[in-house]
């Protein structure tokens, strides 16, 4: 686990892509959202007791607030998420320094006691700069096939994808919306064609903070 002195530049240095801070332990969902999202991206701190603003509040009871955070990630988060959990004492106020694990089997969504992963309903989030949002659909079709190591080694270039990349040309990005206009085709199949680029590591995807997703050329 981490050293008191990294939890203290932790809060010092703020919040960011890999550092979340709570005053509180709120509700489950909340907590799974944050769990999830580090899941998800690279791992992540979660420091219960302080505020966004870098206050220390501490908490109540250790040991209740353990137990929440262990039903969380148990109950809340499908699949579970692998966690560790340390009491850290700092101006004699005790805060939870939660490390969320990177996870090997992405995608993580909220519980919703489905057999398996609805792209229309599940709740999927990520971690952008220092915020949790919910992940595209693309972006979630992208996360299950890193899970399977699905990367394309052999793919062909086909009509829809010289429109991409001549769109790239001349222009920074490009979205589902924007490929199925040009191509005239249905935003499904634009979909696949970009997902397929991504993993191709011909395209790069990109998260915007509201979850919409866009798409650059790789490197």
């Amino acid at each position: 686990m981490v050293s008191r002195k990294k939890i203290i530049e932790m809060i010092e240095t703020g919040e960011n892509l890999t550092t979340e801070f709570k005053q509180r332990f709120s509700t489950h969902e909340k907590i799974a959202k944050e769990m999830i999202a580090f899941a998800n991206t690279r791992g992540g701190f979660l420091l219960i007791g302080v505020d966004d603003d870098k206050s220390i509040y501490g908490i109540e009871s250790e040991k209740s607030d353990v137990e929440l955070i262990k039903e969380t990630a148990e109950k809340f988060c499908e699949p579970q998420i692998d966690y560790a959990i340390e009491c850290i004492s700092i101006n004699n106020k005790d805060i939870l320094c939660i490390q969320i694990f990177e996870s090997n089997n992405k995608p993580h969504r909220i519980q919703d006691y489905k057999s398996s992963l609805d792209l229309n309903s599940a709740q999927v989030y990520i971690r952008i700069n220092d915020k949790s949002v919910l992940a595209s659909k693309e972006m979630i079709k992208i996360l299950q096939s890193q899970t399977r190591e699905q990367s394309l080694k052999h793919y062909e270039i086909g009509k829809e994808e010289k429109i991409v990349f001549e769109y790239l040309d001349k222009n920074e990005k490009i979205t589902v919306k924007e490929l199925g206009k040009i191509a005239n085709i249905s935003d499904r199949r634009a979909s696949r064609t970009l997902i397929k680029l991504v993993r191709a590591n011909l395209l790069f995807i990109h998260i915007k903070e509201n979850g919409e997703s866009f798409f650059t050329y790789a490197g």
